[in-house]
């Protein structure tokens, strides 16, 4: 895959780098915010090369690439200009714009967390077999690595929220430090001993957690530092308009830092403990009520949240619970939704006759299973199907329930699958909270697989697979417009007509000067210029017919027009002659399109690849 001409090609179909307002991806998909989401075309862009699917959702517009959507993201952010002053794009609700802030601060962490999450899973299968001591110095640095991410939370989050506000990172990532800073940690646990700043008194603070108390600490927290970003992403507006250019550089970091130190410890870190304590105690509150309705909801639904990108919305929760609790019971649904969607992938590998989906089916099975990448899965097959995504919701609505049964717990944060498996059999997790998870996502998986392969679903045809060449073509036909040499249209210099972008066809070089009329049909287009030509044929095709590689720019020189636009024509109809030596004289490449742009209308489009053509050779078939 050339990932420039890629980026390139979605670029230009989401509207231009002016349509762009911001751009930012995760594990499998480049997430646009867009001026304009009239401008973008979602068919062609589904129906590039690399392109899996194109959701619409959260005020996003979300490509699907999969797991390579990182490198063309780096072809594409140059492209963009995210720098300077910006249009505002449309406001959508207030939901939109909240999901939008929380994917902006949460998705940039998931690969580190998912990467701990592995360390985690590796380390606790060794320490089980007995192959290493959690007293070895490989052990506990290992184990270290692991627990960063969730140590240093706050420095992360204020650097992913700083960004997502645009504020000065380096400031607000000072304010997340000095919450990890172990006085500080330790001057804030120290309940008994009364701290002040400015005068202020600082907020410390032991709650009850069941029959034990709770001394709270920033240290791997995630609601204070974000509220204290955003106050800190006003107050930068505000000193950058009341203090002189010239002074700047030094007095708005400085003077941001002084207030909001006491603000901080005051007023939005103990907020931001209380607002997390709160969500934790409802989530609890919930699952307590019945763990097997908790489980049933999310292990049936998350597959359904990652279509939307709103899973995002719900990883707070599993952090949040983490930070105050050390464990976490949100994953283990997730995962019984992973496994889910990855065995329903299976099902499809299994089950289908076609032999591009059984090659996407299992490519896609595969990251599933292994660390949790389901948008593969969701969108390359599953949902793409219909019956194996609702196959999915079923069986991950009943894994997730036996681990509300078995009160399954994740010790850590980790991603779901089988590499990262034994994090969910932690230190303080019981064998039978193990064996639940292990049965929920067995469940999860093989019965997606089973009622997957057993309902079935409208299979693809494999007619498109059949034909690369085809010396004579049925009914449904399209002669040659031209006489000359037959090429793929993916071979053609021109990114926008090797991508198919435009529509599937072939390319002819010209050995003859004019262009005729394939079939009968209306002269639907001749651009001023007289490079391009439209037609409408009589079958419901439309053609585009482009003599020559940007000879737009020869602004008609060296073509002649021979009928008018709105003009019904027969088969063999001379339409434009053309000089192709002296274009070619010029230094410009006379290959010539031709192109069915209404090629979405149509399930099927064959066309020829090689070889010598003219008005009487079949060169497309439809149907």
């Amino acid at each position: 895959m050339d990932y420039k001409t890629v980026a390139a090609n979605i670029l230009k179909n989401v509207g231009g780098a002016e349509n762009v307002t911001d751009l930012t991806h995760c594990f499998t998909r480049l997430r646009f915010v867009l001026k304009n989401e009239e401008l973008a075309n979602k068919a062609v862009i589904e129906k590039l090369e690399g392109v899996i699917q194109v959701v619409v959702a959260g005020g996003q517009f979300q490509v699907v690439i999969g797991t390579k959507v990182d490198k063309v993201y780096d072809e594409i952010l140059p492209m963009v200009n995210l720098s300077g002053e910006k249009v505002e794009a449309e406001k959508g609700s207030i939901w939109n714009s909240i999901l939008q802030g929380i994917s902006k601060i949460f998705t940039p962490l998931v690969p580190a967390i998912a990467a701990s999450g592995l360390i985690k899973g590796l380390l606790a299968i060794a320490s089980r077999m007995g192959w290493v001591a959690d007293t070895n110095s490989t052990y506990i640095l290992l184990n270290t690595a692991s627990n960063v991410i969730f140590y240093f939370m706050p420095v992360f989050l204020a650097y992913t929220t700083a960004k997502t506000m645009k504020c000065n990172k380096i400031n607000a990532m000072v304010l997340g430090a000095f919450l990890c800073h172990p006085v500080i940690d330790a001057l804030i646990q120290d309940v008994s001993n009364p701290s002040t700043i400015f005068g202020l008194p600082v907020i410390k603070k032991a709650f009850t957690i069941g029959e034990s108390v709770k001394v709270f600490s920033y240290v791997e927290s995630v609601i204070p530092i974000i509220l204290t970003v955003i106050a800190l992403s006003y107050l930068e507006k505000l000193l950058k308009k009341i203090i002189p250019d010239m002074l700047e550089i030094v007095l708005v970091p400085g003077l941001s830092l002084i207030i909001m130190l006491p603000v901080m410890l005051v007023v939005l870190g103990p907020v931001g403990i209380y607002v997390g304590y709160a969500i934790q105690w409802l989530y609890q509150t919930l699952y307590s009520f019945s763990p097997i309705l908790g489980g049933t909801i999310v292990g049936g639904l998350w597959g359904v949240c990652v279509i939307f990108g709103a899973h995002r919305a719900l990883l707070p929760i599993g952090l949040n619970d983490v930070a105050l609790t050390g464990t976490n019971t949100l994953m283990c649904f997730a995962g019984s939704a992973n496994f889910a969607q990855a065995g329903a992938a299976l099902g499809i590998a299994l089950k289908t006759k076609n032999k591009d989906m059984k090659q996407v089916a299992v490519a896609a099975t595969i990251p599933a299973f292994l660390v949790g990448i389901t948008e593969p899965a969701i969108y390359g097959c599953n949902l793409r199907l219909k019956k194996p995504m609702v196959c999915a919701v079923i069986a991950g609505a009943v894994g997730g329930a036996i681990m509300g049964i078995g009160h399954a717990v994740n010790t850590g944060f980790a991603n779901n699958g089988i590499l990262t498996i034994m994090t969910y059999y932690g230190e303080g997790t019981l064998f039978s909270q193990f064996m639940a998870y292990l049965i929920g996502i067995v469940v999860a998986f093989v019965g997606a697989a089973a009622l997957t392969y057993i309902v079935g679903f409208e299979d693809l045809s494999n007619d498109e697979n059949e034909v690369q060449s085809l010396p004579t073509l049925k009914e449904g036909s399209i002669t040659s417009p031209v006489i000359g040499n037959a090429m793929k249209l993916t071979d053609v210099k021109d990114e926008v007509f090797s991508s198919e972008a435009m529509g599937k066809g072939i390319a002819v070089m010209p050995t003859e000067n004019y262009v005729v009329a394939p079939e009968d049909c209306k002269v639907s287009v001749i651009f001023p210029t007289k490079h391009a030509i439209g037609l409408t044929l009589d079958n419901g095709v439309e053609l585009l017919i482009h003599i020559g590689m940007n000879t737009v720019e020869l602004n008609g020189k060296y073509f002649e027009q021979h009928v008018e636009v709105g003009s019904r024509v027969s088969k063999g109809t001379k339409i434009v002659s053309f000089d192709k030596k002296a274009i070619e004289k010029e230094g410009y490449d006379m290959t010539i399109p031709v192109v069915v742009t209404n090629s979405t209308e149509f399930k099927i489009i064959q066309a020829v690849d090689s070889g010598k053509v003219d008005q009487d050779t079949d060169v497309i078939y439809v149907a």
